[in-house]
């Protein structure tokens, strides 16, 4: 059987505890309703570490009222039992909440957390921020492991590492695709039967994108012609699809090796969300 620590002083001092036995710790935040992209993290992190703390708290302040944090998945039993088959190494923190009631202060990162999910969910990285900095000081390990599909995530949270020289190491872990390119997300359990036959047209235009960059099209037609395509194909609004630079975030025309296609869009009710660089997308079969 899994521990699981509900109390943010066990946790503390379990934590600390195994620091003071030499023992490597790994953070690996979640909101639950883990899958294998989660589930690769936490392998990640066990290459290296002597225990790893897989936190499931969905965390309320990174919702915005009209989102969908009532219905967000929620599957504790089964999100302990996939983590109980990876050994003792693992244990979670399940809180009923990181926030005291009177709770009032904020992290508001600015930077790389201006664009993209900056613009259209303004609230977000606010909440993110927040909530990872309550992880950090409640599970002080060595490591936290977060995955590139949230790339813009990743980087706000290196950011905000760097600008609190925060003693913790940042990990970032390649995106976990189905077998037909599909990002896997909590939210693509709310994906329709016959949205799912669609989605993968996301991954697939976007190597079709950045070989067309390849091949000489300037990068605002290429993604013009993506996005047409991607309209005609069922997909509803587009929030974007451009190229981004990998630290900044900032849109640019000078696409490199690095340089990340970011994309957000709908899907009947879900909104997806991926990325990768421009040489991965260029090499992908």
């Amino acid at each position: 059987m899994i521990s699981c620590y509900k109390i943010i002083q066990e946790m503390q001092a379990a934590v600390s505890q195994w620091r003071a036995e030499g023992l490597r710790t790994a953070l690996v935040p979640t909101m639950g309703g883990l899958h294998e992209g989660h589930l690769a993290l936490v392998k990640a992190a066990m290459k290296t570490h002597d225990k790893i703390v897989v936190s499931l708290y969905v965390n309320p302040t990174q919702f915005a009222a009209h989102e969908d944090l009532d219905k967000y998945p929620r599957q504790q039993e089964t999100d302990l039992a996939l983590l109980a088959q990876l050994g003792d190494k693992v244990c979670a923190f399940a809180p009923d909440s990181l926030y005291q009631e009177d709770h009032a202060t904020f992290i508001t990162p600015q930077g790389c957390a201006l664009p993209l999910e900056g613009v259209h969910r303004p609230h977000f990285f606010q909440g993110v921020a927040t909530v990872v900095m309550r992880l950090f000081q409640t599970v002080p390990a060595h490591s936290a492991y977060f995955g590139e599909k949230d790339f813009q995530q990743l980087a706000v949270i290196r950011q905000m590492v760097r600008d609190f020289n925060w003693p913790i190491t940042i990990h970032g872990v390649p995106t976990m695709r189905a077998y037909d390119g599909l990002a896997l997300s909590s939210r693509n359990a709310y994906l329709s039967a016959a949205d799912r036959a669609i989605a993968p047209r996301l991954y697939q235009l976007m190597q079709s994108c950045a070989q067309d960059v390849a091949s000489g099209i300037a990068p605002d037609a290429a993604c013009a012609k993506a996005i047409t395509t991607l309209q005609a194909e069922g997909f509803g609004a587009i929030d974007y699809l451009a190229f981004h630079d990998a630290l900044s975030l900032q849109p640019t025309d000078k696409v490199t090796a690095s340089t990340r296609l970011m994309a957000a869009l709908w899907l009947g009710e879900t909104r997806l969300i991926d990325n990768d660089s421009f040489e991965n997308l260029c090499n992908a079969q």
